[in-house]
């Protein structure tokens, strides 16, 4: 315990980056004895009223006995944070705790008194609202349970501060005073307000750089050359709506252009506030540019730059957003906004995309432009670009934030993204769950199978999870994953040109049979239910297509069509070419689409009548059409006219509807997502109890290198036990006497088995013996297994009893720095070990997750009756799959959970052996929650 002497420890980890409402950042940071003078200055800035309201009376200025009670703090009983931009503060906030009589000394208080202090320029931002955030969440951390606030009925901004944090309160009026009183305890109302403010917040950062109304381009030179200069001959072609500005630190003074734009040799010298900056410099002189924006009151940055080490680049974004700009780079492409009010491109692309509804995210300015030129040729009309980002390192910037973005942008309908990794992936499975469930979002991601090393200038945790669980958890969200970036723009243009369809069932037709056929053999392959409908002949004309496609479309049976089409045979009797077959596929076909269409229509829009010759009816309008074609020339711009998308093989057109029909399942499904039950027989504290004496029985050298460490069997038995999971009871068998000793107090029949790891829940191995039903039988396996692969002492055998029969499976859950807690099923034994048949989701999980968990492997069979067994108790392995999410969830400790072999009965379940490994958790602002979680107030990460 810390004297009165000590000095209190700083507490680091309470420093955050936070994005305020008008998209603007700050740090949150404690207030420090170094702090004196800034608080003075601070003071000084803050309007009469605001310190009458602050403190109920005349308060022009600070003593210098407020000044040390404002900056000493011992980060415990007394806590003071401020919110710092430019290096001044521009709000602080403080709590006090109260000491009420009559409480036991050995028991800290549980309530403190909280007051904050804005200054009246920076009002309205939400410094508040991110301040109470932070200063809850310290007081969480340090016992405080409650907060009170006492605020004077004319200051409303304040009273709303408290109301609109989410939080239980109640309210009285005391001595002309609003007093306050309210638990900090996030609740679901608390976590929803943090989590829209913040949608808000980063949508807005993310605005400001799309939307500028003016840009300085950095670095141009004088010469018809480099990056400068072909950003600012991107932004004239674009037509570019606002103001631009080239700087040039060595540019003649005599010339007042360059460009034909307004040239200076400073951006202070530019005669107007700059919004946007575009650093096209040498990687050495961007900190001295960084800093020249940041005192001009520049809003954000957009850095070309390249060659940046990792040190620099956070020194980069600490430098930036201590001025409250945001970065998107360094080694950036650019950004496009093809919005009419504002054409903005500045990318070293010389052209800008046509305007449409896709948004576009690439960490890599090489793949930008592949999937910009791919979507170009792929037709004008068809589909065109909303919104491109094009990130480099995303050291500040990165995808989470241009989701918050899109989630509410109404020019974008279809989001496609390649990363390369992910800075807070369960913030981007959040986010995307969010965003999925109105608009698709297409991901393809790069360097797949070197998880453990993140590319060169990623600042994120390396990560151990395989790919194909990677895969499974983005599906979990939503999230379309695909494989290259021909199947992103192959699918993202289906999404963007078509309505969902509602089912797996695709209907077939064409004029060649051998490519219906190939289309055919398509659909089986990836779990489509594919019909051929009506035939057409090689000598087909236009009207023979249109009709067919209608009959294809009023047919309730099909749920989607692809039309597979060659060029007509020499001697046809209608004379055609891929206007009139573009057309007429137009003419049967559903109208062009500007959203994906909502798949909760009612499923009678697909019974129209077939005979119906109206375009748009209903009946088309429902329903997804695809055009596969062989060498018919000019077919692809023709139809992208009149909003088809057209593909050059079967597998392209059926892998893309494939993953349409996958997403439209999962949108209908997220209508209703499950919850996370309660259980009351769950004691937290008593299993958080378990962990502490574990962590503390460490040796120094774990303790130093921060390693996990294991829980004995009895140490994971009670921690499980406090989570309503009986592990069955295992007795130690050093020699023959103690099994039979072990089987008398257990009972027959029981099972002899080996804990060395090596053997452990080896049968296969000899490593268990079941089914012994007296002692002889137990003396004499207990010889044989000793005799046959080692020494008791090596061995390690316990006795156990026998479970009910049923089906072996294995239940995992596991921390990946990089993705955070996962929770894995599989059934139990190598094969599934050899086909990887394990299915995973991300903690927490719900009711709806664990019955998904369960169905989701291969052998699922087995479970529900296979081949005449009797089905097994698939509600109680349910529960346990809750019931362990929940452990983990709830304590950051725990590294791994292994519960193997959980044996599954008819009624019933059985778990025969359980190991935990625990650490010291990486907690997040005084949550108790490692920062995987996604959980706490929200901050920027951490550079």
């Amino acid at each position: 315990m810390r004297t009165p002497t000590e000095e209190p420890a700083y507490p680091a980890h309470w420093e955050a980056d936070v994005v305020l409402r008008d998209g603007g950042t700050a740090r949150i940071r404690p207030i420090t004895p170094e702090d004196a003078d800034r608080l003075v200055g601070f003071y000084e800035q803050v309007s009469d009223q605001s310190k009458y309201y602050r403190f109920f009376a005349p308060y022009p200025h600070l003593s210098d006995r407020d000044v040390r009670r404002f900056t000493h703090h011992d980060h415990v009983d007394r806590v003071g944070l401020a919110a710092v931009v430019g290096g001044e503060f521009i709000a602080t906030v403080r709590y006090d705790r109260i000491d009420h009589l009559g409480r036991p000394a050995a028991l800290p208080a549980d309530e403190a008194e909280v007051a904050f202090l804005v200054r009246d320029d920076h009002q309205g931002r939400g410094v508040g609202s991110a301040l109470l955030e932070h200063i809850a969440a310290c007081a969480r951390e340090r016992g405080v349970r409650r907060f009170v606030a006492e605020v004077l009925p004319a200051n409303i901004r304040m009273v709303k501060v408290f109301t609109d944090a989410g939080y239980a309160q109640k309210r009285t009026f005391e001595d002309g005073t609003v007093h306050l009183t309210f638990g900090i305890t996030p609740t679901e109302q608390s976590l929803a307000v943090m989590r829209a403010r913040e949608q808000r917040a980063e949508a807005r950062s993310v605005q400001r750089l799309l939307s500028p109304d003016s840009v300085a381009v950095i670095g141009v030179s004088r010469i018809s050359r480099g990056a400068g200069r072909t950003v600012l001959a991107s932004l004239r072609a674009a037509g570019f709506t606002g103001r631009v500005y080239a700087v040039n630190r060595a540019f003649l003074p005599q010339t007042a252009e360059i460009g034909s734009v307004p040239a200076h040799r400073f951006v202070h010298e530019i005669p107007e506030p700059v919004d946007l900056a575009v650093v096209a410099v040498p990687a050495e002189e961007v900190p001295g540019v960084v800093a020249e924006c940041g005192a001009r009151g520049v809003r954000g940055l957009v850095v070309l730059s390249a060659d940046f080490g990792r040190e620099e680049q956070r020194e980069l974004v600490r430098q930036a957003r201590s001025y409250g700009m945001r970065i998107i780079g360094p080694n950036a492409f650019g950004v496009i906004n093809t919005a009419p009010g504002t054409w903005l491109n500045t990318t070293l692309s010389p052209w800008t995309p046509e305007p449409g509804r896709i948004g576009l995210f690439t960490q890599s300015g090489a793949i930008g432009i592949a999937v910009l030129d791919a979507l170009h040729r792929r037709g004008r009309g068809l589909v065109g670009v909303s919104t491109f980002v094009s990130a480099g390192n995303r050291a500040d910037v990165s995808g989470n934030d241009v989701l918050q973005y899109w989630d509410d942008d109404p020019d974008t309908d279809v989001v496609l993204m390649y990363l390369e990794s992910f800075g807070n992936p369960r913030k981007f499975n959040r986010l995307a769950r969010r965003t999925a469930a109105r608009k698709p979002i297409v991901v393809v991601k790069g360097a797949r199978h070197s998880a453990s090393v993140p590319p060169p200038g990623h600042a994120v945790p390396a990560g151990r999870t395989p790919d194909a669980t990677v895969s499974s958890l983005l599906r979990q969200a939503g999230v379309i994953r695909v494989d290259t970036v021909t199947e992103l723009i192959d699918t993202g243009v289906l999404l963007a040109a078509q309505p969902l369809p509602a089912g797996p069932r695709v209907g077939i037709l064409g004029n060649a049979e051998s490519l219906c056929l190939l289309t055919y053999d398509a659909c089986l392959a990836r779990g489509l239910r594919p019909r051929l409908t009506t035939g057409l002949t090689p000598e087909a004309a236009p009207g023979d297509f249109r009709t067919a496609l209608r009959a294809a479309l009023a047919d309730p049976a099909n749920d989607a069509v692809v039309v597979a089409a060659i060029p007509r045979v020499e001697g046809a009797e209608e004379d055609w070419g891929a206007a009139e077959l573009a057309a007429a596929l137009r003419e049967a076909g559903p109208q062009p689409s500007s959203a994906p269409a909502d798949t909760d229509a009612p499923a009678g829009t697909s019974d129209a009548p077939a005979d119906t010759d109206a375009p748009g009816t209903p009946a088309a309008a429902a329903k997804p059409v695809a055009v596969v074609h062989l060498a018919i020339e000019g077919l692809d711009a023709a139809l992208a006219e009149h909003g088809l998308p057209a593909y050059p093989a079967p597998e392209r057109a059926v892998g893309a509807l494939a993953e349409a029909v996958r997403y439209a399942r999962w949108r209908r499904e997220a209508a209703a997502p499950g919850r996370v039950p309660e259980y009351e027989d769950i004691d937290a504290a008593a299993a958080s109890a378990v962990l502490d004496r574990a962590l503390d029985r460490r040796p120094e050298r774990d303790r130093e290198t921060h390693r996990s460490t294991p829980l004995t069997r009895e140490e994971a038995a009670e921690l499980l036990r406090h989570y309503g999971i009986a592990v069955r009871p295992a007795l130690p068998a050093p020699d023959a006497d103690a099994a039979a000793a072990a089987a008398r107090r257990l009972g027959y029949p029981v099972a002899l088995k080996t804990t060395a790891p090596h053997l452990r829940h080896r049968a296969d191995l000899g490593g268990v013996r079941l089914d012994i039903a007296d002692e002889t039988g137990l003396r004499h396996a207990w010889a044989e297994l000793t005799g046959q692969l080692g020494s008791p002492a090596e061995l390690r055998p316990v006795v156990q009893a026998m479970a009910r029969r049923g089906v072996d499976t294995v239940v995992q859950a596991t921390v990946d720095p990089a993705i955070g807690a996962v929770l894995s099923f599989g059934l139990a034994g190598p094969p599934s070990e050899l086909l990887g048949d394990t299915a995973h989701r991300l903690v927490p999980v719900t009711d709806r997750d664990a019955a998904e968990l369960v169905r989701a492997i291969r052998s699922a069979p087995v479970l529900f009756g296979w081949r005449g067994a009797q089905p097994v108790d698939t509600a109680a392995l349910e529960e346990l799959l809750l019931r362990v999410s929940r452990l983990v969830e709830e304590h950051p400790g725990i590294v791994s959970v292994d519960l193997e072999p959980v044996v599954v009965a008819a009624s019933g379940l059985a778990v025969l052996d359980a190991a935990v490994r625990v650490a010291d958790a990486p907690a997040a602002l005084g949550t108790g929650y490692p920062a995987w979680s996604d959980q706490g107030p929200r901050r920027l990460p951490a550079y």
